[in-house]
């Protein structure tokens, strides 16, 4: 796997939700390690959230504690905004670009076909880390969960699939997965499409998604994989809209901070894996270093 800042790609980080932003902050401080430059810029995306006014400024406040001198604040609310070339240009300029949480269909439908989502993906390309919480990760793959109560999973046709941004293919991934009891939603997906790979983020618990379709599992709680490919029995094609699934053969894996999991090979992957990512030389220096060098530019 690539391990070295020259990687041709950026990451992508998927959070559950919840992320720790206060205190350790291990995933946020994972997201910004993963920039690979000592004062990373940030762009903040708040297009999901029906509250930017209240999430946008909680964000600053974190990523100015941990020591970023340089965070944009991109209220985008329409299709306009979307396009707008100030709010591109930013986006741009970025070494870390952050989608909050809220409705996926909201980034979905303002966001799709816009030079912001160009812009993102140019970045993206040149190296820079694409992040998502909650909504936000949700919409990463090109499969998304827009709706499904877990109570009434796994009754054919109750969990709401759409298009989403198409950053990580061949993935469903859904969010605040173990704290509401979202298994059968990953169940379901998975009979409807054993091709997809179901990822299923804890709160406070992200993966980050390397160049080569590596998984690397990172926060305090679990990512959860659900791998469909080897079912053998499903009435999901006879049955009608509403009766209960059937499927058998289903693997699931239940992964921590450190493991990781090979999408190509469908395989955990151990904690050793990631030993050189995670050496002392590539932590992230501590703010008041961050905002010292940044006084010089």
């Amino acid at each position: 796997m690539h391990t070295d800042g020259a990687a041709p790609l950026g990451r992508f980080v998927a959070i559950g939700g919840a992320e720790d932003k206060t205190s350790a902050r291990a995933v946020l401080r994972r997201v910004l390690k993963l920039a690979r430059t000592p004062v990373p810029s940030v762009s903040v995306i708040a297009t999901a959230s029906q509250i930017p006014e209240i999430i946008l400024p909680m964000y600053q406040e974190t990523f100015t504690a941990m020591g970023v001198p340089t965070v944009h604040l991109l209220d985008v609310r329409t299709r306009k905004h979307a396009n707008d070339p100030a709010i591109v240009a930013q986006v741009s300029a970025s070494d870390v670009v952050f989608l909050t949480g809220g409705d996926q269909l909201r980034l979905t439908h303002v966001l799709g076909g816009t030079e912001l989502l160009a812009a993102m993906r140019r970045r993206h390309a040149e190296g820079a880390v694409i992040a998502g919480t909650s909504a936000g990760a949700a919409a990463m793959s090109r499969t998304m969960i827009y709706d499904g109560d877990p109570a009434a999973s796994l009754h054919k046709g109750n969990v709401k699939m759409t298009s989403g941004l198409a950053f990580v293919p061949g993935v469903v991934i859904d969010s605040h997965f173990v704290q509401r009891g979202r298994f059968t939603r990953l169940l379901e997906v998975g009979a409807a499409n054993p091709e997809r790979l179901g990822i299923g983020l804890g709160e406070d618990t992200a993966v980050v998604v390397h160049p080569d379709r590596i998984l690397e599992t990172i926060g305090s709680g679990h990512v959860i994989i659900v791998d469909s490919w080897s079912i053998d029995q499903s009435n999901i094609a006879e049955i009608a809209q509403g009766e209960a699934i059937a499927l058998s053969n289903v693997t699931v894996h239940a992964l921590t901070a450190g493991q990781g999991f090979d999408m190509n090979a469908r395989r955990v992957l151990p904690v050793e894996t990631f030993a050189e990512l995670n050496a002392p030389q590539l932590a992230l220096p501590a703010p008041e270093a961050l905002l010292a060098v940044a006084s010089q530019m």
